[in-house]
């Protein structure tokens, strides 16, 4: 097993901007590893593993830091058909892992991170997030 110190600063760095902006989220240690929590429910955990550990599969060799978080069932699907870095924890339906290095798409990832807080967050707190849905009228198509 890690610890939290085996966690990459540069990788906490990166993450804590996107788990801290969302509305009451904490981070704290988790049994291994660095977790985001809203609530007492955890929609991100990142931890290092090792190349033997079965979340590392995704990976040939070396430590590997894995990011797990909550999807839809049907993106999860589509996600894990890309291949690498996605895998499935085998935790839950909609449990999601994916390798997380210097090459991460950090757009891909709030956006993945926004979407698993949304799902476990209360509504009053996601309404303070999610973007009104647009109205289309007559005249110019879209309110705005």
């Amino acid at each position: 097993m890690t610890s939290r110190a085996d966690v990459p600063p540069m990788l906490l760095d990166r993450l804590r901007p996107i788990c801290l902006g969302l509305p009451e989220t904490y981070e704290e240690p988790a049994w291994v590893g660095v977790r985001w929590r809203v609530r007492k429910r955890t929609f991100a955990h990142l931890l290092t593993v090792g190349p033997d550990h079965q979340m590392a599969r995704t990976r040939a060799a070396g430590p590997v830091c894995v990011l797990t978080f909550r999807s839809p069932v049907d993106e999860v699907h589509a996600l894990l058909a890309q291949g690498d870095p996605f895998y499935a924890p085998g935790w839950a339906a909609d449990v999601l892992g994916m390798a997380v290095d210097d090459g991460t798409d950090w757009a891909e990832v709030g956006e993945l991170l926004t979407e698993s807080y949304c799902l476990l967050a209360p509504r009053k707190l996601v309404a303070q997030i999610a973007p009104p849905s647009p109205v289309v009228t007559r005249e110019n198509g879209l309110n705005q």
